[in-house]
């Protein structure tokens, strides 16, 4: 069975409730007043012409969005993930973040156990290192503290998929974890997929153990040492490392 298949069906009891997405209207119809052509080419452009953007920047887009949720507050409390998951149907990529940012304040410490299922969705929908860097960090990361007998199962599932963004999602969910961090999870990630010639997991595993060297330099140093990484890997772990 696919790796995959939990978080591409999850029952309609989650994703196809009928409610009024007032919310969902409300923000898209902001967003395209206050959009501008000449603003989205450059954030296109940045990041490589994978999404359409409306061309709003970060402080404005926050500001609209948070207004809009102020007014819609029991819908989008009541219907958090629901939400979600359908911001994340859209074209343009401010509606992904807002997708995020609803998780990421709705859910904190209030993650069900199944919501493993929406996380890995969200990883594999409308994926880039901006989307998935911040779920894997404040969403995946927390849940896992939420449920920690999860997370060898669940890192050790997307760890092994085909999908790249669930592979650097497993390298990079500790970020916020700090001298908390798993060492034997994340050594054991940065060793598996030390051999990718992908671009973005090389970079995964040597931003996670520069974080991890904050707390433990010797540790990380020796580590990269003997681990026959990529150059890549090697220059991002040793960066603030003297």
């Amino acid at each position: 069975m696919d790796n995959l298949k939990a978080a591409q069906t999850i029952g309609a009891t989650t994703l196809q409730k009928d409610f009024n997405m007032s919310f969902i209207k409300a923000l898209e119809s902001a967003f395209q007043k206050n959009s501008s052509r000449e603003l989205a080419i450059p954030m296109e452009n940045y990041m490589k012409n994978h999404f359409p953007f409306y061309g709003i920047k970060t402080d404005q887009r926050r500001l609209i969005f948070k207004a809009i949720w102020q007014d819609h507050q029991d819908e989008v409390k009541q219907n958090s993930r629901e939400i979600a998951l359908q911001l994340f149907a859209f074209k343009e990529r401010e509606m992904h973040y807002c997708g995020i940012e609803i998780l990421i304040k709705n859910l904190k410490k209030n993650y069900h156990r199944d919501d493993i299922q929406l996380i890995e969705k969200i990883l594999i929908t409308n994926s880039w290192w901006d989307s998935v860097d911040t779920i894997s960090k404040y969403i995946l990361g927390a849940y896992l503290i939420e449920f920690p007998h999860e997370t060898k199962k669940v890192i050790q599932r997307i760890s092994n998929s085909n999908n790249m963004w669930l592979n650097r999602a497993a390298i990079l969910f500790q970020l916020s974890y700090k001298q908390n961090t798993n060492s034997e999870i994340l050594l054991g990630e940065c060793i598996k997929h030390a051999y990718s010639k992908e671009f973005f997991i090389q970079k995964a595993i040597g931003w996670a153990l520069r974080e991890y060297g904050k707390f433990f330099p010797n540790e990380v140093k020796e580590f990269v040492k003997q681990a026959n990484l990529k150059p890549l890997s090697n220059k991002e772990a040793l960066k603030n490392i003297s």
